[in-house]
């Protein structure tokens, strides 16, 4: 089964810190601390751990002012999502704008948005094919947190995707959400377009991105989001 619950987070970032080590057991995160109406989230942003031989992947990106679709118009505040095309849900093997593949199809109908998307795109120069920005970099935990850290501005709106916390005001599962291999832990929450990821937006309206992922996650997936 996929995540219990997936949505975004939409707020004003407060600022951001590092874990201290060993303060979140195995795994190391980048915090945000964003304000919405509810009261101040922290986001934790997985960037691997000092402990761990699995190893996390990034990409960092800049997106046109539609690219989140539908979510770019909702009020603050955490909101759950369809995992849909339609809904504004992030999938990093299907979006138009992240599977960073040439002629890279979802399965079933795109969502109503993407055309034009598309179009915009291709004037920008970000659709023909994966260039070498748009390529998984591979790295510690602080390289990571170095590369997340540049687009983390306070003061600017944020929208964070990913698992809402069980009690309390927060966020995890900030990473891709399918793709882990038979076997492992996270098997049974694999699932499309639930993937985590931090978005900012610059004062031109444009979106800056930080995407992760595990090497172990696979970058091809069916329609339960299990590798293919």
């Amino acid at each position: 089964m996929p995540l219990d619950r997936y949505g975004v987070l939409s707020g004003t970032l407060h600022r951001h810190f590092r874990d201290q080590p060993d303060t979140q057991g195995r795994w190391f995160h980048v915090n945000l601390e964003v304000d919405a109406p509810s009261g101040r989230y922290r986001c934790a942003v997985d960037v691997d751990s000092k402990q761990s031989a699995t190893g996390v992947q990034w990409r960092t990106l800049t997106l046109p002012a539609p690219a989140p679709g539908p979510v770019a118009a909702l009020p603050p505040g955490y909101h759950d999502l369809a995992r849909t095309a339609e809904s504004g849900a992030l999938d990093f093997v299907r979006h138009p704008a992240l599977s960073g593949r040439r002629g890279c199809t979802a399965p079933g109908r795109p969502p109503s948005w993407s055309p034009g998307l598309l179009r915009l795109l291709r004037l920008l120069g970000l659709a023909d094919g994966l260039t070498p920005r748009r390529r998984w970099a591979s790295g510690s935990n602080l390289d990571a947190a170095r590369a997340l850290e540049p687009i983390l501005v306070p003061g600017r709106t944020v929208l964070v995707y990913g698992e809402p916390f069980d009690r309390g005001l927060g966020m995890h599962n900030i990473h891709q959400n399918q793709g882990d291999p038979h076997g492992s832990q996270w098997w049974d929450e694999n699932g499309v377009w639930q993937d985590g990821a931090t978005l900012t937006r610059r004062d031109d309206g444009r979106y800056d991105v930080f995407l992760s992922k595990f090497s172990t996650q696979a970058d091809r997936t069916d329609d339960d989001g299990h590798p293919v």
